[in-house]
């Protein structure tokens, strides 16, 4: 029997679709985003095998075999929705889901949320992590902060902040090598290599006309590359934001004047375009504005 049924978020996701007649409008309802609610479409049309909907651009309208089962659905829905629970709250909890990226999480979100839950205290934050450059589809979170180039088409993207960047080493490793007087001493070093944190733009800044690094300990998450740096595994590039404890423990020291003024990758706010806004998501994205957008 439990093989037979459709997902039942699927099918909510397919009743609210056929009564507004849009996929945008039905996910306002449902709290989550287009993209999310197509994929439950798609999800409930694989499981009948039969097609639901017929797709014209930005309208949607029910095939033959939609509208019958949409009968059917509503029918069992009514049903569930009937049945007095007498235990369960009735309040709605207003609810923004954000994707981050592990570093700016640990760094750089965590120490600043309290500020926003004091403001709104009625909204609840569901936060999940992503790796950056890899996960690049929204799924269904209402706000992502992602750090890259910037460009997600068709996507609403604005940039958050830019840092510099600059190279740091640990002392336990400084005393392993030659003293390190200029940028071009860095050739008896051990660079650590991040497709997050590229040497080849801060080598142009130097003035040394080196290739990007091709062998080495490689680590793509900011705060592993920071850890590695700590551990004595070479010389990372990293910014004032994460490596600032660090430096006045003085487990890492920052190496040379030299700093790329505006490096490759910045971190960035992102999400769908909705002609609505949920008002408690609106509310997110303004704390994130006022609390991240500046440029040092």
């Amino acid at each position: 029997m439990a093989t037979r049924l459709p997902p039942v978020h699927a099918l909510s996701a397919f009743e609210a679709a056929a009564r507004h007649a849009s996929f945008a409008v039905a996910a306002e309802e449902l709290c989550i985003t287009p993209s999310a609610l197509s994929h439950r479409i798609r999800l409930l049309e694989e499981h009948l095998c039969e097609r639901v909907f017929v797709r014209e651009g930005r309208s949607v309208t029910l095939t033959e075999f939609g509208r019958r089962y949409l009968d059917v659905v509503r029918s069992a829905l009514r049903t569930l929705s009937d049945f007095p629970l007498p235990h369960k709250a009735t309040q709605k909890q207003l609810r923004v889901k954000v994707t981050l990226p592990p570093t700016f999480a640990r760094y750089m979100f965590m120490p600043r949320l309290a500020s926003f839950t004091t403001l709104h205290p009625e909204i609840e934050i569901e936060i999940f992590l992503f790796v950056p450059l890899y996960d690049l589809s929204l799924s269904e979170s209402d706000v992502e902060i992602r750090f890259g180039a910037g460009e997600y088409p068709n996507l609403v993207t604005e940039k958050l902040f830019v840092e510099p960047s600059f190279a740091v080493a640990s002392p336990a490793y400084l005393k392993t090598i030659p003293a390190l007087q200029k940028p071009s001493d860095l050739q008896h070093a051990k660079l650590l290599r991040s497709a997050l944190e590229p040497w080849q733009p801060w080598f142009e800044v130097a003035g040394l006309e080196w290739p990007e690094p091709a062998t080495g300990l490689r680590i793509d998450d900011l705060g592993l590359l920071l850890e590695a740096v700590k551990h004595g595994h070479g010389i990372g590039l990293t910014r004032q934001h994460f490596a600032q404890e660090l430096i006045e423990r003085g487990e890492v020291v920052r190496l040379f004047d030299t700093q790329l003024a505006t490096p490759p990758h910045a971190y960035y706010l992102v999400h769908e375009a909705q002609a609505i806004i949920r008002p408690e998501v609106q509310s997110f994205i303004n704390w994130m504005r006022q609390t991240y957008q500046y440029t040092t």
